[in-house]
């Protein structure tokens, strides 16, 4: 599916199209999974949002293009892999639950006087139940991942709110996903390791398409 030389290389193969921050932020979120794994979306992106100073906004776009992908994932590539018994049904409610997740961001976004990201365009290296399975486990891993690292950072209550309620869903969508495939509900408890942003970059290099 995708060079081995990374750590994860289901997620180098992912492709994300649009010349917005946010899919770029996107990319280099695959990126920093597929060179280090799950643990290293924190550090990268506690180091790309400190660069930009962004603020609410910023954050909530980011999450909304990530529900994006993974709304994409499960409504679209679910669908056209041919998924079938406890995999299609999971698979069709965790779409619907990313479906809401990106109307209720783009309402907050709305409501906060901003204007929602633009939904890029999505390729998933998927053509099987398994394939989409083990893919859907990283996906959703890294969603978690992500709002942990953001979430904190936003200073509206309301928007705080807004994201614990959807981690909480998303870390639920993956200890269902993980235990479908035989792996941990709920992995070893452990500490982010920081990925070089010089690695990261290095990494998405090759995933960046117009």
């Amino acid at each position: 599916m995708a060079d081995s030389k990374f750590a994860v290389p289901e997620m180098a193969a992912v492709e994300v199209k649009g010349m917005t921050r946010e899919a770029f932020l996107i990319r280099g979120t695959l990126a920093a999974v597929a060179a280090g794994g799950v643990a290293a979306v924190g550090p990268f992106l506690s180091d790309a949002f400190a660069q930009s100073g962004s603020g609410d906004i910023a954050i909530l776009n980011y999450a909304l293009t990530l529900e994006y992908l993974e709304s994409d994932f499960y409504n679209v590539k679910g669908k056209a892999v041919g998924l079938t018994g406890a995999a299609k049904t999971l698979a069709a409610l965790l779409g619907q639950h990313e479906a809401a997740h990106v109307s209720a961001l783009s309402k907050a976004i709305s409501a906060a006087g901003g204007t929602p990201a633009k939904k890029p365009t999505f390729s998933f290296p998927v053509t099987n139940q398994t394939q989409f399975l083990a893919l859907a486990s990283v996906l959703e891993n890294t969603g978690v991942s992500a709002y942990n690292g953001q979430g904190p950072k936003l200073q509206n209550k309301a928007y705080l709110g807004t994201a614990g309620s959807i981690v909480q869903v998303e870390a639920r969508h993956a200890a269902a996903i993980n235990y479908m495939i035989g792996k941990s509900p709920t992995p070893d408890a452990g500490f982010d390791k920081p990925l070089e942003m010089a690695a990261v970059l290095k990494a998405v290099k090759p995933l960046i398409k117009a």
